[in-house]
């Protein structure tokens, strides 16, 4: 089967990555973020991200409704930035 998580545009990656530890700092969860340049947010320390731990890229130990969230509002992100772009 297929794989449904194929990019439209591969260049998002990063940016969509970055994306993902931004809003997990903002909500306060406690993910590392090697996989985002190395470097944490600005206030990630402040929010709950744990700046240089060991966690790496591990979100095992968050409930399936915290990731979600974050994911929720990734996708709530990119439609208020289309809804601004490319409004008619």
């Amino acid at each position: 089967m297929a794989s449904s998580n194929r990019k439209i545009v591969p260049e998002s990656r990063e940016v969509l990555n970055q994306w993902k530890y931004e809003i997990a700092a903002e909500f306060g969860l406690p993910v590392g973020s090697s996989g985002a340049g190395g470097a944490d947010t600005e206030f990630a320390g402040e929010l709950g991200a744990l700046a240089g731990s060991s966690t790496g890229n591990y979100w095992g130990h968050l409930t399936s409704r915290e990731v979600g969230s974050v994911g929720g509002e990734i996708t709530k992100r990119l439609i208020a930035h289309a809804e601004r772009n490319f409004s008619l």
